[in-house]
């Protein structure tokens, strides 16, 4: 990997981190990805189902293979200390202002392929067939992917023959991890109960939808202990509560934001029906004016790769990097919309990309999993990946498995 690649790859981590942009509102992001693209020569659509971006690099005949990043941020306020942290300070859609900050490594990923892009481009012997370097937008509410596929992805750009993607994780920096089962599946839903507003002098004459939302949000966890199997791991999550204006005013309504999490798609429904069943009853014993409304805000499914797909690239990243920097994954209860890339049965690659810095791990006391424990991982304000090993390991891995099927006869 030449040291110019690496070195650009770096400088463009460095800005997209310092620039961050919320879910849905990426154009400065969208706009630095894409012109690097351009830069070595991509054909480049920008605007894709969002602020996605399409870069597409041509080179004879041969098979098709799409390569993920994403484009957005988180609502956090950076405490990293790093000298390119964040400041941004954005508006929210409905009209709050929050600190941004890349804290899931998007900025490490968009790099790591801008750098994968420049070497494809720059040396066209080694390889045969067609590129799609792809800048997802909003991947955090996960509505970026179908957006994109909606927006005519595969008709404009044609159906690739593998679908690849890699995300930060809390491993040491220099290493890949693959597994059978990646991420869960994710349903998330609004909750609205509708109240009858009045002076808290006078209870008796209003229906109060707060009260009625706090007994719900601790129905609500009965859910995952009293009908879930036990041995299957899922979650429930109540993220988010809010209603009222005023101490002495009965609220006229309550929303409640509520996130499920498991490995099976039965396992979502089942979940979903129960949330639906004690919301109902509780808004019948409230006597409460209107109907609940429980309205779908995001989903996506269960990240299980193509067996075959993992197979190869377990492969060719162990004849990359050793046996040492290759590592299984354990299935994990996040979520992310990327096997949404896999519709039309395109076979879709996933794995996990270490970024602790050396340092930080001999830092951290016990066991592997205790030092992961110990230090701040994805979605913290104090997630900092060692990017000056992450990012070079990022780029090879995203070449080598591009490779598995760009490679010249």
């Amino acid at each position: 990997m030449r040291d110019d690649v690496v070195r650009k790859a770096l400088e463009l981590y460095r800005q997209l981190h310092r620039y961050p942009e919320l879910s849905g509102a990426e154009e400065r992001t969208a706009a630095a990805f894409a012109a690097k693209l351009r830069d070595v020569g991509f054909e480049v659509t920008t605007g894709v189902g969002g602020h996605g971006v399409v870069g597409r690099l041509g080179n004879g005949d041969g098979p098709t293979v799409l390569l993920r990043a994403e484009l957005d941020a988180l609502p956090i306020a950076e405490r990293t200390g790093l000298p390119y942290a964040s400041e941004v300070v954005a508006q929210t859609g409905d009209g709050l202002r929050t600190p941004v900050m890349h804290a899931c490594g998007h900025d490490l990923h968009l790099a790591a392929l801008a750098g994968a892009a420049e070497g494809f481009a720059a040396d066209r012997r080694g390889w045969q067939g067609t590129l799609l370097a792809v800048g997802q937008p909003a991947e955090e509410t996960l509505k970026g992917a179908a957006a994109m596929i909606d927006d005519g992805l595969y008709r404009r750009w044609g159906r690739p023959d593998v679908a690849l993607a890699q995300h930060c994780a809390p491993l040491p920096a220099g290493m890949v991890a693959h597994g059978d089962l990646m991420t869960a599946g994710c349903l998330t839903l609004d909750i609205t109960i509708e109240g009858s507003a009045g002076h808290t002098a006078m209870p008796h004459l209003c229906v109060d939808p707060i009260v009625t939302a706090a007994l719900i949000v601790v129905q609500l966890q009965t859910i995952r202990t009293q009908q879930v199997d036990p041995a299957e791991p899922a979650v429930l999550t109540v993220g988010r509560i809010s209603a009222g204006t005023r101490a002495n005013v009965v609220a006229e309504s309550a929303v409640i934001g509520v996130t499920m999490r498991a490995y099976s798609a039965a396992t979502l429904t089942r979940m979903r029906e129960a949330v639906e069943r004690v919301v109902r009853a509780a808004c019948t014993a409230a006597g409460t004016p209107g109907e609940p409304r429980i309205t779908v805000v995001a989903q996506s499914p269960v990240n299980r790769p193509d067996p075959q797909v993992t197979a190869e690239l377990r492969a060719a990243h162990t004849e990359a990097f050793g046996t040492a920097r290759v590592a299984g994954w354990p299935p994990s209860l996040a979520a992310e919309d990327f096997p949404l890339f896999a519709t039309d049965g395109v076979p879709a690659g996933y794995w996990m990309l270490g970024t602790i810095g050396p340092a930080q791990w001999r830092a951290a006391e016990g066991t592997a999993a205790a030092k992961i424990a110990q230090i701040p991982a994805n979605h913290s304000s104090r997630y900092a990946p060692y990017a000056a090993l992450a990012l070079p390991t990022g780029i090879q891995a995203l070449t080598t498995a591009a490779l598995v099927w760009l490679r010249r006869p």
